[in-house]
């Protein structure tokens, strides 16, 4: 009996090897194609989602193979998965971007912007140029004390414009962007585009490097912290939510 125990012990850990051996492979294609371990509709396990910005963010056009990129393409569907996904009552954002595409990070603002749902950024590393709007998109924002953000005026190329429908064009797009920034945080104007094109700070270029405690005290940022503060707050807005909806229920 002890042997045909062990045979049948056996047996079913042979069974089970299979879909040991499927989870790794589907693990890797999650990770493959949307830089993260779960989607929103298999967050069973926590009520919070996490979702990452990092690199430069690909926007209409697709950017060479070797550069580490977040396609708005794939944020879009996420956003609106985790606001139609009732088990997922906060969003964590964490940033380290360089920037990217103008239209495709303002669309992502717009969205987390629009979220019915809690939600707090965290900065770490850099968030640059486009990024600075995601990060004040959400309801709260948090910096880490050694990142930094770049903000300076947008740009297609290096080259000196010269038609007048180019310029007022950008020139249009930059105010698009000046005032979901100001909109968003206690950043003011003329602050923001003092910062936009101060001449000197950055090298031969226009523009500012902010690091974290400099951006809380323009106001950019509400507060210098990392992923414990971060999660904190966020579960503080959570908590809020949830204190506020019963209320109205009863």
């Amino acid at each position: 009996m002890n042997k045909d125990l062990q045979k049948s012990e056996s047996g079913n850990q042979e069974g089970q090897e299979p879909q040991k051996e499927d989870k790794p492979s589907s693990l890797m294609e999650k990770i493959q194609q949307l830089g993260q371990t779960n989607v929103p509709q298999l967050s069973s396990d926590s009520s919070i989602h996490c979702l990452t910005i990092i690199g430069q963010i690909e926007g209409h056009l697709a950017l060479p193979p070797q550069n580490k990129t977040t396609k708005y393409e794939h944020l879009i569907p996420q956003l609106v998965a985790i606001e139609q996904n009732p088990k997922i009552e906060g969003v964590l954002i964490i940033l380290n971007t360089v920037g990217g595409d103008v239209e495709a990070g303002l669309a992502i603002s717009e969205m987390l912007a629009t979220l019915s749902k809690p939600t707090v950024s965290i900065v770490l590393g850099g968030g640059h140029s486009i990024g600075v709007p995601i990060a004040v998109s959400c309801d709260h924002s948090f910096i880490a004390e050694t990142a930094t953000m770049t903000i300076h005026p947008i740009r297609l190329t290096g080259l000196v414009i010269g038609v007048p429908a180019t310029f007022e064009y950008l020139d249009k797009m930059q105010d698009r962007v000046v005032n979901f920034v100001t909109k968003h945080s206690n950043i003011t104007e003329e602050k923001f585009k003092d910062l936009m094109f101060a001449k000197g700070n950055l090298t031969r270029d226009i523009g500012t490097n902010v690091v974290g405690p400099d951006a809380v005290e323009y106001g950019l940022i509400d507060e210098v912290g990392g992923l414990g503060q971060a999660m904190k707050k966020l579960n503080q807005l959570i908590d809020q939510r949830k204190a506020s909806t019963e209320g109205l229920i009863q």
